[in-house]
């Protein structure tokens, strides 16, 4: 009864809109002190959680996005994904979804994501005819990739939560954010070709020669972590680390269009947006500490096999209540809560924690792209400046493709799991 009504208590606070960094502390505080255990453990909980060197890659991989974001390289992404993929049917809208690949490999933000594409592509393709709330609703669903291609400080964070590999994670990202890209991109064919829009000549290989010189400093960014991790010359903070010495070098020695104030003023960022995750992560470890003293994750586990054993079946059941829960949270939030939680749940059905962190980090995300919450719908309907129904509307027919993605990659955890089996070793 304690445990349902704390949980009833974090779902109406959250919903007021109180920070969950205090809504999770105080909880927890709160059930110290009903329960009669010494309330320091919270404190060593919150303390060992954060004195980690894996932890270290968040802040990290937030300063390397927001390197190479001031490095201004859109342009060149756009550029080099044009002469790649437009020719395909629904030119501009075939470029948006590929440039989202390449972007989220430097971002790891579907937020960023939308917007740094958003404002560039959008008004493009309203000049190209595209109808604006298309032309939104395509940056909104390739948007949800950010957070599954390395880096993904979401993958990152999950690790940290769950005790789950930090690198078997990010190299879990690359083939399922390819399987993202390509069933929206199949999709995508079929509406331009219906709505007649438009595509541009296929280019000759010199101009993609020179798209790729251009844009390779992009391409080169995922790479270097993915190379790095996968042949075992660093660890995913090591990784981290070698970004942000490569988005400093682009920046200050290549490009020369980051200076001494502008890189201070990116550190500053980064050290205010970490320093938030961190503390909602440390009061996280604290509340899933009395969750796991009060068996919940047993309990949840037990009253599941009454209903089924089938690892498939509690895997749907899942997806369903982390989309439903995507609804009404922040995708961020939402995994902090739930991450530590859940994960006990599923390994004891016998699915991989690696492959459920990515099905965990997709599904809320797309959250993200549905109202009423909806934050990555809110960036593009300001740029597009359209109304939030239009921008609903548009939305509807992108979660087929999207729910085709979660589909796929549910029903075959190969996908997810076959690059970091390969690299690491079946685990």
């Amino acid at each position: 009864m304690l445990v349902i009504l704390m949980v009833v208590l974090m779902l109406v606070l959250v919903l007021q809109g109180l920070p969950l960094v205090f809504v999770m502390g105080g909880i927890s505080v709160v059930y110290m002190f009903a329960a009669d255990i010494n309330i320091a453990i919270l404190g060593q909980r919150m303390i060992s959680r954060l004195d980690s060197f894996l932890i270290l890659a968040i802040p990290l991989f937030y300063l390397a996005g927001e390197l190479m974001n001031a490095c201004k390289l859109t342009d060149r992404i756009v550029a080099m994904a044009r002469v790649f993929v437009g020719h395909i049917h629904g030119g501009l809208a075939q470029v948006n979804i590929f440039s989202s690949m390449i972007f989220a490999g430097m971002s790891g933000s579907a937020t960023a994501d939308t917007a740094a594409l958003g404002s560039v592509l959008i008004p493009a393709m309203k000049k190209e005819g595209y109808r604006s709330d298309f032309a939104a609703a395509v940056t909104v669903a390739s948007a949800v990739v950010g957070p599954i291609i390395p880096p993904s400080v979401a993958m990152v964070i999950y690790g940290a939560l769950t005790d789950v590999s930090i690198g078997r994670l990010l190299l879990a990202g690359v083939f399922p954010g390819l399987v993202i890209i390509v069933a929206q991109m199949v999709f995508t064919y079929f509406l331009a070709k219906r709505h007649g829009y438009p595509k541009y000549p296929l280019a000759s290989v010199k101009e993609m020669g020179t798209a790729t010189f251009h844009g390779f400093p992009a391409l080169l960014f995922p790479l270097i972590i993915v190379g790095g991790i996968a042949s075992g010359q660093f660890t995913p903070t090591e990784a981290a680390g070698i970004a942000v010495l490569y988005g400093i070098i682009l920046g200050l020695v290549v490009y020369r269009n980051v200076n001494l104030p502008v890189l201070w003023k990116t550190i500053e960022k980064v050290m205010l947006a970490s320093t938030r995750i961190l503390i909602i992560v440390a009061a996280a470890s604290a509340f899933s500490w009395v969750m796991v003293n009060e068996r919940v994750p047993q309990t949840i586990a037990t009253f599941l096999s009454t209903v089924t054993d089938n690892p498939l079946a509690v895997l749907t059941i899942m997806i369903v209540f982390l989309f439903i829960v995507g609804l009404i949270m922040v995708a961020s939030s939402a995994e902090i809560v739930l991450a530590p939680i859940l994960v006990p749940v599923v390994v004891q059905f016998g699915i991989d924690p690696v492959h459920f962190g990515v099905i965990m980090v997709f599904v809320l995300i797309i959250g993200g792209a549905t109202p009423p919450v909806g934050v990555l719908l809110f960036v593009a309907q300001d740029i597009a400046e359209i109304s939030f129904g239009q921008m609903v509307r548009a939305m509807l027919p992108y979660y087929i493709p999207l729910v085709g993605a979660v589909i796929i990659l549910a029903l075959f955890p190969q996908i997810s799991l076959w690059l970091p089996n390969l690299v690491f070793g079946p685990s």
